[in-house]
């Protein structure tokens, strides 16, 4: 029997990364689209996605968590304080609880609630295609039942991870959950320059992002360490030498580095916020 037979699925909030859930879960097959609700204050948003997916759409936050075993909290972080004010009391005592929120702590959820069966998760975008990397955490609450479906549901977005402690998540943030931001501005930053060498923009944009899809294929299919496939593409005293010399000279990697720190700090301080 499937694990979601008889499963009806709520998102408080259904903005990009909730439809890119109702597409992966439909796409895998995992439910059917009359056991979705998508819950969200834009009435015509929700008429776009029963149009498009088939799903119920409501404009009623604690109407759909009522109806729900598994609801999805897929809000903006400054909304979450109200919309957990508007659920209280209509989560069902052995429901399951996922929020994809930003920063949103599990206590603060549990707290307002009074709900202990909690997932948290730092999804990132390229789940939209289902080429997404979820890191994941769970409370002693969760059944074994429960966190098969969670993890269900997130396989339909691409890869993830299951961590037991929740700090790993504001870790995750820095690194996978807003790694597309630097990927998206090293990509930018070089089409920029093969523009600036005189190809057209469209032919630059073609030449790194297929040189990048490339690499990231070859370090998944190969076993040698990264420092090692770069290497191989570096002659002594060649283009490739002499191209990384003026990375590291620049201090590439610390500023790198550095980003993703000051990205995790701010991830870290983002949560305490919304303990207050």
């Amino acid at each position: 029997m499937s694990k979601f037979a008889d499963v009806t699925l709520s998102f408080l909030g259904s903005g990009v990364m909730a439809e890119a859930m109702i597409s992966g879960i439909l796409n895998e097959d995992l439910m059917g689209p009359a056991q979705m609700i998508a819950s969200d204050p834009r009435e015509e948003r929700g008429q776009e996605l029963a149009k498009r997916y088939g799903v119920r759409a409501t404009t009623d936050n604690r109407e759909a968590a009522k109806a729900a075993e598994i609801v999805v909290f897929s809000v903006k972080p400054q909304v979450l304080p109200s919309v957990l004010g508007e659920v209280q009391g209509a989560i069902k005592p052995e429901g399951l609880i996922i929020s994809i929120v930003a920063g949103a702590r599990i206590g603060v959820i549990a707290e307002s609630l009074g709900h202990a069966a909690i997932v948290r998760v730092m999804p990132n975008t390229p789940a939209q295609i289902g080429e997404g990397m979820s890191v994941w955490t769970a409370t002693s609450a969760v059944s074994d039942e429960q966190r098969l479906q969670a993890q269900s549901i997130l396989r339909a977005l691409g890869e993830e991870v299951c961590l037991d402690d929740e700090d790993y998540l504001d870790m995750a943030t820095a690194l996978s959950g807003t790694g597309p931001a630097y990927v998206f501005l090293f990509m930018e930053a070089m089409i920029d320059a093969g523009v600036h060498l005189g190809f057209s923009r469209r032919i630059a944009q073609q030449l790194v992002l297929q040189t990048i899809r490339g690499s990231v294929d070859f370090a998944r299919q190969s076993v040698a360490h990264t420092a090692e496939l770069r290497n191989m593409v570096t002659s002594p005293g060649g283009t490739s030498a002499e191209a990384l010399y003026q990375l590291e000279k620049g201090g590439f990697r610390t500023v790198l580095s550095r980003a993703i720190w000051a990205a995790y700090q701010k991830s870290k301080y983002l949560g305490e916020l919304s303990g207050e």
